[in-house]
């Protein structure tokens, strides 16, 4: 690949994600303003948001104060140079927030000097994937500190809400983070959940569910039957959007699983705003973006 190609290409990658919410997630907050009484805070609360995305579409301003960290999900044909492919990624992510499109979000643990470019250790992130095709995949989340923090993990059993090691106690579970996470995590929400895995790949592949569209359809009869038991229940939590109170606390609940220990039983959330910054594109031979994909 070019490196100047690909770098223009992340670059946009960038522009579109912070910027530009994409349709599925959209279609969903639309179809959750509807559900609103009118003349109450929660309608308001969706005119507002409503009016955050066009706005950020018109003027390539980000949706979002917080640009979030910035996870990049890239998957290509063996021999792929993924060190070459950081260095333009750096280089996309440094001239994104020079332009604006990123804020300067990303700050040391242990002085807390920010860097002014988005770039340090663990900024941004990259998660390298290979496959049988020879064009290159990449797929970029923009994920807000406020939601982040809502993420949890829980060890079942768990006395406190009489979950047991079982899918009843998972929806326990899933339907206390959404309740705890109330407004703090802009609702309506997403939330990525893995079932099992130790506690890291639990986090790994919690966020990874987020990369679905809303609309689609687990695969899992099981796991399709939760999602849509969890997305009920939560709704009928009453939070509401930004939780003033009102009809849709989530907007999606996406879940998957991994193999585990007979010791432990994981579930982890991964939970996620309504500013839902998620798109990825199909980049040529040359690292021109072919195709853009949550179209």
């Amino acid at each position: 690949m070019n490196p100047k190609t690909l770098q223009t290409s992340l670059l946009e990658l960038v522009r579109r994600t912070s910027c530009d919410l994409p349709p599925d997630v959209e279609t969903a907050i639309e179809r959750a303003a509807r559900k609103e009484a009118k003349e109450t805070t929660a309608r308001y609360a969706f005119e507002v948001i409503r009016r955050n995305i066009a706005l950020a579409r018109e003027k390539s301003l980000p949706i979002c104060q917080d640009t979030g960290s910035i996870l990049f999900y890239v998957t290509g044909p063996r021999g792929l140079d993924q060190q070459a492919f950081r260095k333009a990624g750096d280089a996309a992510v440094k001239q994104a927030t020079a332009v604006g499109y990123l804020r300067q979000n990303s700050v040391d643990s242990l002085t807390g000097k920010n860097s002014g470019t988005n770039l340090g250790p663990g900024s941004p992130t990259y998660h390298f994937d290979q496959w049988g095709r020879q064009s290159v995949e990449v797929k970029l989340m923009l994920k807000g500190g406020g939601c982040e923090n809502c993420g949890i993990q829980y060890a079942l059993p768990y006395a406190p809400l009489g979950a047991g090691r079982d899918l009843a106690g998972v929806e326990k579970c899933l339907l206390d983070a959404t309740y705890k996470a109330q407004g703090k995590g802009c609702a309506p929400g997403i939330l990525g959940v893995c079932i099992g895995g130790d506690r890291s790949s639990g986090y790994a592949l919690s966020k990874e569910q987020l990369l679905r569209t809303l609309d689609d359809r687990n695969p899992e009869k099981t796991l399709a039957a939760l999602e849509g038991r969890v997305l009920q229940k939560g709704n009928a939590l009453g939070i509401g959007p930004m939780g003033f109170g009102g009809a849709t606390a989530l907007l999606a609940c996406k879940i998957g699983a991994l193999n585990r220990l007979p010791a432990s039983f994981f579930v982890t959330v991964s939970y996620m705003c309504w500013a839902f910054r998620r798109r990825g594109c199909v980049l040529g031979s040359s690292g021109r973006a072919a195709r853009w994909l949550y179209e």
